[in-house]
């Protein structure tokens, strides 16, 4: 068993990825911006406000980034309030992980609107000793140094901590910050599966498999 863990939101500890998709596209659709499926790999660690901001100075979409904001916002928020799952075994591994003394952590694009409520919700709030969006470094997960920072604040080294997170572009740039890495499974990014693999340490398909590195 690892002893830190810093984990991912979405596609990680909930089965929100087809909502984020689902918002995300609905606003280029309606803007008519054409696209193509590669966009979603690029926006997912970028979180909201790296998204507007993406959205608008990339791809022109026609609205202010406050603008665009408050429009992604709504169109997640019901969702994340009401019916986002936890994935499967979730609740159950990190609870025991808990138990065997682990320090749990999440590090997410998300912002806090939605983040905080859902695991209020699920009842995984309180197992965390730190919960953080991005918006609370002021940067992405692109940005190497947002691993090292959040090593600093667990009072660890970032060679320490575990990393965990669906998404191949945020689990290379952890891994160039010096972060041990492991890939988790989620339909949304099953394309690149094996690249993940050859990038991080682990790879799991079902969260009980963490119990067993």
């Amino acid at each position: 068993m690892k002893n830190a863990y810093l984990f991912d939101f979405d596609g990680t500890l909930v089965d929100s990825m087809p909502t984020f998709v689902s918002a995300m596209l609905r606003i280029l659709d309606e803007n008519h911006i054409c696209y193509d499926t590669g966009v979603i790999k690029i926006i997912t660690p970028l979180g909201l406000n790296g998204t507007a901001e993406y959205y608008i100075n990339q791809l022109g979409v026609p609205m202010s980034k406050e603008q665009l904001m408050s429009v992604m916002k709504e169109y997640m928020l019901d969702a994340y309030f009401h019916t986002i799952p936890a994935k499967k075994n979730v609740p159950e591994v990190l609870k025991a992980l808990k138990a065997q003394g682990a320090s749990l952590n999440v590090l997410t694009a998300s912002p806090h609107i939605t983040l905080d409520a859902c695991l209020k919700r699920l009842g995984l709030w309180e197992l965390f000793d730190n919960i953080w969006s991005c918006d609370d470094f002021n940067t992405t997960k692109a940005d190497p140094q947002i691993y090292v920072r959040a090593a600093k604040r667990l009072n660890r080294s970032v060679e320490e901590v575990l990393f965990l997170d669906d998404n191949l572009n945020a689990d290379l740039t952890a891994k160039a910050a010096g972060m041990q890495v492991c890939g988790v499974y989620d339909e949304s990014s099953a394309d690149y599966v094996e690249q993940m693999k050859s990038a991080a340490d682990f790879y799991i398909y079902d969260f009980r498999e963490l119990l067993d590195l």
